[in-house]
C-alpha cells in the first residue's frame, strides 16, 4: 500500500514549499490521501523552511513525520538536521549544487542532484525546486508527470505562466538525472 513521507527542507526562498505542494496537487489529482505541512524558521527568506508530505492509499493519522521514506535537502544545515529522519533504505535526495557535505549514514540511498546547474542551463535557476521535484520521481514514479504538468498549469497564472515550459522541462530532467544515477547503483 502506498505510504509515502517526504521531508522537504532547506533556506526560504529555494521553492521547498512549492515542492510540497506540487507533490501535494498531483497526490489530490490522482485520488491519494494528502497531508502537506509547513515549518518556516524566524525569516521567511533566506531562513530555513520545511515541509512534510504524506502521500498514502489510506487516510493519514498525522502529517508529522517521525520516519521518513525520503528527504530532499536543497542546502547543507539541512543535511545536518533531517538525514537523521529518513528510515533505513530511505533515500536522501541532495542538491550536490550546493550541498558539498556528504551523509554520515551508510543505511540510506544518497541522490545527487545538480539542481541549480540543470536550472541555470535551462535559463531559469529558480527551477532547481523542480529538477528536485523531478528526480524524487524518477526514483519514487508514484505521480504521473503528466499530473504535475497539469498542476503546474492550473496553479502557474498570470505572469508565473511563461514559466510553466521551463518547470516542466527542469522536472523532465530531473527524471532523467535520476533515472541514470539509478541505472549505475
Amino acid at each position: 500500500m502506498l505510504n509515502e513521507r517526504i521531508i522537504i527542507a532547506g533556506f526560504g526562498g529555494q521553492g521547498v514549499m512549492t515542492i510540497g505542494q506540487l507533490l501535494t496537487y498531483g497526490g489530490m489529482y490522482e485520488n491519494m490521501h494528502v497531508s502537506w505541512l509547513p515549518s518556516y524558521g524566524p525569516e521567511m527568506r533566506g531562513g530555513t523552511a520545511n515541509c512534510h508530505v504524506v502521500l498514502s492509499g489510506e487516510p493519514i493519522s498525522s502529517p508529522i513525520i517521525n520516519s521518513a521514506t525520503s528527504v530532499i535537502i536543497m542546502n547543507n544545515p539541512s543535511l545536518g538536521k533531517f538525514e537523521g529522519d529518513v528510515e533505513v533504505g530511505g533515500d536522501l535526495f541532495i542538491n550536490s549544487s550546493l550541498v558539498d557535505l556528504k551523509p554520515n549514514r551508510t543505511d540510506v540511498e544518497a541522490i545527487y542532484v545538480n539542481a541549480n546547474e540543470v536550472a541555470s542551463n535551462l535559463g531559469f535557476e529558480k527551477a532547481a525546486n523542480m529538477v528536485m521535484v523531478g528526480a524524487y520521481l524518477g526514483r519514487h514514479p508514484i505521480i504521473d508527470i503528466s499530473t504535475l504538468e497539469a498542476v503546474l498549469v492550473e496553479t502557474m497564472t498570470g505572469s508565473k505562466a511563461a514559466f510553466v515550459p521551463l518547470n516542466i522541462q527542469a522536472i523532465h530532467d530531473g527524471v532523467k538525472i535520476c533515472q541514470s544515477q539509478i541505472a549505475n547503483i
